[in-house]
């Protein structure tokens, strides 16, 4: 039997709590041997970020430094051009048994995504309710957690205004955050 493997895409910019509460709950309910957080590469669907993919795949090591569960990928951020999750289940194939783990509102945009049937093909789905937009019927598993009301432009916004965000991103993720002095 292959393992099934937990696949979490993110800008990781940066990476917070929500994610790593996702990762957990996911992990456990779902018997994922691991939890791939996979930095985005070249964004396709909005400009990329002043932190380029090598600064954002520093913050993914930085939460699985705190969050076992997590192992970072590099797969989109090695890959040339645009990222795309249907291209990224395929690199990932090999690994195991994929399930890519979503939150209700991107779950509900998936039509929208580059090739959206093969994302399908490709993995199983998993979805977790965010707030705001409530759990969408469909064909895939649930993963039920308490909905955290926390979003990386929040935490951007916080390091910006010089407020705290001690709570939002787990310990090392912060002081990676001061040491590289994003997000002022």
């Amino acid at each position: 039997m292959r393992d099934r493997i937990g696949v979490l895409g993110s800008l990781c910019n940066p990476p917070h709590v929500g994610h790593v509460a996702l990762a957990r709950a996911a992990a456990a309910q779902l018997e994922l041997a691991r939890v791939l957080l996979v930095p985005t590469g070249a964004p396709s669907h909005r400009p990329a970020p002043a932190e380029g993919p090598d600064v954002r795949w520093r913050l993914a090591e930085a939460v699985a430094a705190d969050a076992p569960v997590f192992e970072a990928s590099r797969v989109e951020v090695d890959r040339p051009g645009p990222s795309y999750m249907a291209d990224t289940l395929l690199g990932l194939a090999p690994l195991g048994e994929l399930v890519l783990l979503l939150g209700s509102d991107q779950y509900a945009a998936l039509d929208t995504w580059h090739e959206p049937d093969l994302v399908r093909a490709r993995c199983r789905i998993a979805v977790a309710e965010r707030p705001g937009t409530p759990l969408p019927p469909g064909d895939h598993e649930t993963i039920a957690m308490e909905p955290i009301d926390v979003s990386s432009s929040e935490v951007r916004r916080r390091v910006r205004a010089g407020e705290p965000i001690e709570g939002l991103v787990t310990p090392h993720v912060e002081a990676r955050i001061r040491a590289d002095g994003l997000y002022l």
